[in-house]
């Protein structure tokens, strides 16, 4: 589904096999894009994204029943996010949540929209709830900035509350985010309202801005994204998912097994790190090429973006055994390049573990 956002003035769309299809990959100046995301306030269409809706009177618990996250605490006008595990405890999908109008609605990454859709749909059961896919009604545009809040003021448009506050608006919603930025906010406007919406955004003073500014915004975040930067063997604490997209108080959902266990008493095989590029060469690697010590494969690729001010940055999985002190090799033989670790990228050994917490090291 491709956005008429594709023909905006300035629009270049992204090259063949990029993972954001459908949608301006930038805007002739992807860095300055950047920068006003920072810096003062940015839109990005992501309107490829696939919206899922849940109406029904058991949308909450029959979710709650389903995810890793508490979703019968989540009240009317509240967000969050929420995984899907298979029974080893492995990541199978990833949504963020909003609950407003009697409705939970769940958007995902579009290549996994109907492989979720059909899960949901078998689970139903007895449970009053309809899921149903709403992406050709409902599309997201994403707003970044420490200059939301006056641009939104400057539109009369309502900002959620809090970090994931929602409220509903013309036929969609508007929700708060905790990232890519301290400052950002979905719009889930009607598809057809997409390009009066944008024009109203940018007439605004929101800067125009493509896909390449959003993911390196996220890498930056240390956000990982469903499909990039995880595989068939990601479990949530490798990729920084404890606590934003799983509740550690509830139980009773398939994979829980797994996740208290890693919570209690072990550590999970990996975790994923920002790395920075040695960027003498004029080349970079690509999602799923190998990280390496002395020719040795210890993790993968995730996401490669380009940053305004950091450079070329990596999101890896890599065996915990590996020291963040240790030089690395990344990509394949012929888009080899050396990194190293950002420190303050590094985790503990598992946020929250009781005996880290003890030791004065759990967060």
């Amino acid at each position: 589904m491709n956005s008429p956002l594709l023909t905006a003035p300035g629009a270049v769309a992204p090259f063949a096999g990029a993972p954001d299809q459908g949608v301006p990959w930038h805007f002739g100046d992807p860095f300055a894009e950047q920068r006003s995301a920072a810096r003062s306030v940015a839109v990005v269409d992501r309107s490829h994204r696939a919206v899922l809706a849940v109406p029904g009177d058991d949308r909450l618990t029959w979710l709650h029943s389903l995810t890793s996250q508490h979703l019968t605490a989540l009240g009317e006008g509240e967000g969050t996010e929420a995984l899907i595990l298979d029974v080893q405890g492995r990541v199978e999908h990833h949504a963020v949540v909003a609950n407003v109008g009697g409705v939970a609605y769940l958007d995902t990454e579009a290549d996994r929209a109907a492989e979720l859709l059909a899960y949901l749909t078998k689970m139903v059961f007895w449970s009053k709830v309809e899921p149903r896919d709403a992406t050709a009604e409902l599309a997201v545009l994403t707003v970044v900035g420490p200059e939301v809040t006056d641009l939104f003021a400057k539109l009369d448009v309502p900002l959620p509350a809090g970090p994931n506050g929602v409220v509903a608006l013309g036929g969609g919603f508007a929700r708060r985010m905790p990232w890519p930025g301290h400052d950002a906010v979905d719009l889930v406007v009607p598809r057809g309202e997409l390009a009066d919406w944008w024009a109203r955004l940018t007439d605004a003073g929101a800067r125009p801005a493509g896909s390449w500014a959003f993911e390196a915004l996220r890498v930056e975040s240390l956000r990982p994204r469903l499909g990039v930067d995880t595989d068939e063997k990601t479990i949530p604490h490798e990729v920084n998912w404890i606590g934003s997209a799983v509740h550690l108080d509830k139980g009773c959902y398939r994979g829980q097994e797994t996740v208290s266990k890693v919570h209690n008493v072990g550590r999970p095989p990996r975790r994923m790190l920002l790395l920075h590029l040695d960027g003498s060469r004029e080349v970079q690697p690509e999602t799923g090429d190998p990280v390496l010590v002395d020719d040795r494969v210890v993790g993968r690729v995730g996401s490669v973006a380009l940053h305004h001010e950091l450079g070329t940055i990596v999101l890896a999985l890599v065996k915990r055994s590996v020291s963040p002190e240790t030089e690395l090799l990344v990509g394949a033989e012929d888009r080899r390049v050396q990194a190293r670790v950002d420190p303050d990228s590094v985790p503990p050994d598992t946020p929250g573990l009781g005996r880290e917490a003890a030791r004065g090291l759990g967060r």
